[in-house]
């Protein structure tokens, strides 16, 4: 069975996982293209138009730091200049897997646009910029939005701000902590989302492996997660993220999941062919019988193998006369 149509595209999230450093960043790609993700993503930002600069960082940064520096100085070391998208492009192609980043702010967002990458990505933060997502409906690309953080009325303003492409835009469900807990998934609000009319996807901020999968069997077309050489590494997000045979191991129970899925057709399969004239019955004499005598539930009965008339049809054979000897169990023919 061919399953391209319903391959769900899987986004490995890089993110600031490289903690600044391209080399790191470089690794980043080579375990995304092993694991066998489609996209490797990171992210873009200049902290000068993102982030006042005395803004607090989130109580899991601080955790995960272990420091109490502002937002500002904790994401500058996380900024990924020009040259080196330019540079970490050139490296994703060479390892064939194609590159994803997201901007948090216009002057990245007209960045990225020149790039001319696959998608555009709204992460959660910017769900209610609107000059944000006005710039992006008119940029005539294909749309992720996530939607952690979000009310339902707030999803479908930011739909209408984006122009409401059906065809453009995925709807990510999204919760927005790190790591997420598995009470707060909420998955079963995918089959809301869909709803909507726009395909569906899941950004997945959890530690398991698993989740991706139940999300892709709610119909999930998208999924990204984020990932890390170590957790142990020092950052915001390596501990939230999955070390390198985690993200594989979740990428093949991805996968694994459209195969057990299949399609919405009834097939019959090979080995059930083999089997169906095996453990299906015929009809069959109960007893011998004889040539002139009346058909009947008495001298009628039902066995395997499936080769002969199906029982199914019984009701044409009853009350009918035998035009021949059957001896106990002969196929009724």
């Amino acid at each position: 069975m061919n399953f391209k149509q319903n391959r769900t595209i899987v986004i490995a999230e890089a993110g600031v996982n490289h903690n600044g450093d391209i080399n790191i960043a470089k690794k980043l790609i080579n375990i995304a293209s092993k694991s066998g993700a489609d996209y490797v993503k990171f992210q873009t930002f200049d902290v000068d138009h993102l982030i006042l600069k005395k803004t607090k960082i989130a109580s899991y940064q601080k955790k995960n730091i272990k420091s109490n520096i502002s937002q500002y100085s904790m994401l500058k070391k996380y900024q990924l200049s020009e040259n080196s998208h330019k540079e970490l492009i050139k490296f994703s192609k060479k390892k064939k897997i194609k590159f994803l980043s997201t901007a948090f702010d216009l002057k990245s967002l007209n960045f990225l646009n020149k790039l001319n990458l696959d998608y555009i990505k709204v992460p959660s933060g910017e769900i209610t910029n609107l000059p944000f997502l006005k710039k992006i409906s008119k940029l005539n690309k294909k749309i992720l939005l996530s939607t952690g953080m979000a009310t339902i009325n707030e999803i479908k303003q930011a739909l209408k701000a984006l122009g409401n492409k059906k065809k453009k835009i995925t709807i990510l469900h999204c919760t927005s902590d790190y790591p997420a807990n598995l009470k707060d998934l909420n998955l079963n609000f995918i089959k809301v989302l869909k709803r909507f009319g726009y395909k569906v996807g899941y950004s997945d901020h959890s530690s398991s492996i698993i989740t991706p999968s139940i999300a892709v069997s709610l119909g999930c077309k998208v999924v990204e997660k984020h990932f890390t050489l170590s957790k142990k590494l020092k950052g915001p997000d390596h501990k939230a993220s999955l070390e390198p045979q985690e993200l594989k191991t979740m990428i093949n129970l991805i996968r694994d999941t459209e195969r057990i899925l299949g399609s919405k057709s009834k097939i019959i399969t090979k080995g059930e062919l083999k089997t169906k004239l095996l453990v299906r019955k015929s009809l069959v004499a109960k007893v011998n019988i004889k040539k002139g005598d009346i058909l009947s539930i008495k001298n009628i009965t039902s066995k395997r193998p499936g080769t002969g008339v199906s029982p199914f049809k019984i009701k044409k054979y009853l009350g009918k006369i035998s035009r021949k000897n059957f001896r106990k169990d002969e196929f009724i023919n």
